[in-house]
C-alpha cells in the first residue's frame, strides 16, 4: 500500500456560480482499521480560502494543525506563512497567492516530501471563484469546474464528470458536491464515515456536516 494511502481520506471542491465548495470526508485509519470518525482534512486559511490536505495524517498535522491541538508545538507551516503574509502586506492572502504558497512550502520538500496532495478552494476580491490541486512536491492544477484528491480519487473523478453543471446556485452547488462525494467515498475503503461540506458564497461560510454509511 502506497504511503499516500496509509490513513485514507479524500477531497473534492467545485466551482458555482459566484460560489465555491469544498467537502472531505471524517475517517482516519491505519490502512483498512479505523482509527477516528473526526479527522479534519480542511482548514480554513482565510476569511474566504480553504485548504484540504488529504494524505499521511502525521504530514497534515506538520503543515495545517488544528488550533486546538497546538500545545507544545512549533512546526505548523501554512498558517504561519499566512500570519506572516497578513503582517507584511495588511490584507488578507487571496487563494491563488496562497495555492503559489502551498506549492513552494511542498516544493522545498521535494528530496523528503511531505506526503499530502492539497486542495485549494476560495473567493478572490473580486468574488471570482478559485479551485486548484496539487500533487506531493507541488505542482499545481488549475481548474475552473472541479479538482479532487485522495484515495476516492478516481471514483471522485466519475461522479463529479456526471452530476456537475456551470454556474449552479449555492444549494445546487451543495447538493452536487455531497452527493459526489458520498457516492464516491461508498466505494471507496478508505474513505468514509461522514463528510464535511464548506460552500464559500460572497456573503457568508456555510458549513454542513454530512452522515454517511458508517461501514
Amino acid at each position: 500500500m502506497s504511503i499516500m494511502q496509509y490513513n485514507g481520506g479524500s477531497v473534492v471542491a467545485m466551482v458555482g456560480k459566484d460560489c465555491v465548495a469544498i467537502a472531505a470526508d471524517k475517517r482516519l485509519g491505519q490502512q483498512f482499521m479505523t482509527v477516528s470518525t473526526e479527522f479534519q482534512k480542511i482548514f480554513k486559511a482565510g476569511e474566504r480560502t480553504f485548504v484540504g490536505l488529504p494524505g499521511l495524517a502525521t504530514d497534515v498535522l506538520t503543515l495545517f494543525l488544528h488550533r486546538e491541538l497546538m500545545v507544545g508545538v512549533r512546526s505548523e507551516k501554512f498558517r504561519s506563512k499566512v500570519n506572516m503574509y497578513k503582517m507584511q502586506e495588511e490584507r488578507e492572502m487571496e487563494p491563488k497567492t496562497l495555492a503559489h504558497v502551498v506549492s513552494s512550502t511542498l516544493y522545498e520538500r521535494r528530496f523528503g516530501p511531505y506526503f499530502v496532495e492539497p486542495v485549494v478552494a476560495g473567493l478572490g476580491k473580486d468574488n471570482k471563484p478559485f479551485i486548484c490541486s496539487m500533487d506531493l512536491i507541488g505542482c499545481i492544477n488549475f481548474a475552473k469546474d472541479f479538482v479532487v484528491s485522495g484515495t476516492a480519487g478516481p471514483n471522485l473523478y466519475g461522479m463529479c464528470e456526471s452530476l456537475w453543471e456551470a454556474d449552479l446556485e449555492p444549494e445546487d452547488l451543495f447538493e452536487t458536491i455531497s452527493q459526489a462525494l458520498l457516492n464516491a467515498q461508498d466505494r471507496d475503503a478508505l474513505s468514509g464515515w461522514g463528510a464535511v461540506v464548506h460552500v464559500i458564497t460572497k456573503d457568508s461560510i456555510i458549513t454542513r456536516t454530512l452522515k454517511a454509511r458508517q461501514d
